[in-house]
């Protein structure tokens, strides 16, 4: 199944701030324990958006053309040296951080943490939105017959619920508190109810996304109030708080997907004493936090990068059933309506949760 002599590698590339183009690159050749992927799906990320939108992402800024995407599954196409793990015609879905395997965080299995991680679509490294894509045969896993290629691309975010998780310890029973109704918090919340959360609650601003959420693995959903004008965060965060707990129990872990300030804020009061806050968004790099409140009631504040070993644990989720994934595909486009698929995304259209390029 190598690829047809002339077959085309279209890539959708970011080559500066606003401009994405479609553009023919060459395949790539094969090192020892890689393998060629010929992309079957990926799923439009929000950091996709944001590196089209502001060029950057913190510290990652583009400074070359860079293909796009990082949620993606396919077929394996070529098998290069050494490669024992896969065939070809093997259908997997793409674990697109690949790590030196050699520093003390790779050895100790908190690879994410490697400083020498190659993440796919964070600059200077490209993207798996292509027709053929390289990637390292271990962080390619096979999928079940009955598990999609279109399902398979949601491991990726379901790897941030899987992670945010396990960094906060829930166990069974416990009350499970979401900031963000976007697909990264559905999946966190999907997460903490496959971990055995008896209770989650969801909040957000968006009403329509609430609404969906009310059949998404939670049991209550929250709609926020907008500050009022001029209303300090802290204040604001303390006044929603209040209210929130009218009908809402402190929770045992309360995971942020926002990077707002105000729901970091509000993370910390509507944790229980011993609870954990799980920071799964990434908002302003210096935030006003109430540390008080942190201190006395011994409030654990925890950072998540990524994830690691997660994608098996995703695997065998879709596999069995525990996390259906299917409702969070709201719209698809084909490879070559890549640019319309962004502005998709980018306008918030038709209730859009994921939207996916095929083929």
């Amino acid at each position: 199944m190598s690829p047809p002599q002339g077959e085309i590698n279209q890539c959708v590339i970011l080559r500066e701030k606003n401009d994405i183009v479609l553009e023919n690159r060459p395949i790539p050749q094969l090192d020892n324990g890689d393998v060629l992927i010929n992309i079957k799906a990926t799923g439009i990320c929000g950091s996709d958006i944001h590196y089209w939108l502001h060029g950057g992402i913190g510290d990652f800024q583009l400074k070359a053309p860079m293909v796009l995407g990082h949620e993606s599954a396919g077929i394996v196409a070529k098998v290069g040296p050494g490669v024992k793990n896969l065939k070809v015609g093997d259908r997997v879905a793409l674990e697109p951080g690949v790590c030196c395997r050699m520093c003390e965080q790779c050895k100790k299995g908190r690879y994410n943490l490697c400083p020498e991680m190659a993440f796919a679509a964070t600059p200077p490294i490209d993207g798996t939105l292509c027709n053929y894509y390289k990637h390292a045969a271990d962080f390619c896993f096979k999928l079940p017959d009955h598990v999609s290629l279109e399902e398979a691309t949601l491991i990726e975010p379901l790897s941030v619920g899987i992670h945010s998780a396990r960094r906060a310890n829930i166990k069974s029973g416990d009350h499970v508190f979401v900031f963000g109704a976007g697909p990264v918090g559905l999946l966190c919340a999907a997460a903490a109810k496959a971990a055995g959360a008896g209770h989650v609650t969801i909040a957000d601003l968006v009403p329509s996304r609430l609404e969906f959420a009310k059949n998404y693995y939670t049991d209550a959903q929250v709609l926020l109030q907008r500050p009022q004008p001029g209303e300090p965060n802290m204040e604001y965060s303390r006044r929603m708080a209040k209210e929130i707990l009218k009908t809402e129990s402190l929770a045992d872990a309360v995971i942020d997907c926002t990077g707002a300030e105000t729901c970091v804020q509000m993370s910390v009061l509507l944790s229980k004493s011993g609870g954990s806050v799980v920071l799964v968004g990434m908002g302003g790099s210096v935030q006003a936090l109430p540390i008080s409140e942190i201190s006395a009631r011994e409030v654990d504040i925890k950072g998540i990068f990524r994830y690691c070993n997660t994608y098996s644990t995703g695997v065998e989720m879709l596999a069995s059933g525990a996390i259906d994934v299917k409702p969070l595909i709201t719209h698809t486009y084909q490879l070559h309506d890549a640019v319309e698929a962004f502005k998709h995304v980018k306008e918030n259209r038709d209730g859009a949760i994921k939207v996916q390029i095929i083929g």
